[in-house]
């Protein structure tokens, strides 16, 4: 499933979790406990994920308060998981409280439950919370195996993205075609993250 894909799909269901949270309490947005105006503009604004580059960039500045909540199966987490992610099983994002100097950043294989998990706990009074945008998938793309196209010149930005994949035990790659090897820098891609990345891309988002 391509990127765009992908993007798409969290968007729907972002779109039918607001408006099944909509239907259950006609009246949350004016009893305070739903905000959709607010729910909508950050929406809008994008102010309502994270992409895979700028988590990393948190881990790895040690961000204060940051918690990454992983809501896929026990397997799937025991598999293959986001250095330093805690393990909360969807159905559990009820049960926690909102808490001062918290950031939570969710995420699930494609992105689409961390997003309906994101509009769970707004609607609980979270504030500081996002979903990873593309899921796990976009973070071993982006970071576990980031490739540069042959004919893009090496800039900044490039070298700051292999940079953060050489800190999480990454390798950047430069004219990867599909089914071939290709020229890479750092260690050798982690066997269980290879696994996991395949079996996800097979079952789709």
């Amino acid at each position: 499933m391509t990127n765009t894909a992908r993007n798409v799909l969290v968007a729907m269901t972002i779109v039918l979790a607001v408006g099944a949270l909509i239907v259950g309490n006609p009246r949350a947005s004016t009893s305070g406990t739903v905000d959709v105006t607010a729910l909508a503009r950050d929406i809008e604004h994008e102010a309502d994920h994270v992409t895979a580059l700028e988590l990393a960039q948190w881990l790895r500045d040690h961000k204060s308060g940051l918690r990454v909540l992983d809501v896929r199966s026990d397997s799937e987490f025991a598999d293959f998981h986001i250095p330093g992610a805690e393990h909360v099983a969807l159905s559990r994002l009820a049960s926690l409280k909102p808490a001062g100097g918290e950031t939570i950043v969710l995420y699930s294989e494609g992105g689409a439950h961390a997003a309906q998990g994101w509009v769970l706990l707004r609607a609980l009074g979270f504030r500081e919370v996002y979903f990873l945008r593309g899921g796990l998938l976009d973070w071993m793309d982006d970071i576990e195996n980031p490739v540069r196209a042959a004919n893009r010149t090496a800039d900044s930005a490039w070298a700051h993205q292999a940079e953060l994949s050489r800190y999480f035990g990454g390798v950047p790659r430069v004219g990867a075609v599909p089914g071939l090897p290709s020229a890479s820098v750092g260690a050798e891609t982690a066997p269980a993250a290879t696994s996991a990345v395949a079996r996800a891309k097979r079952r789709g988002c």
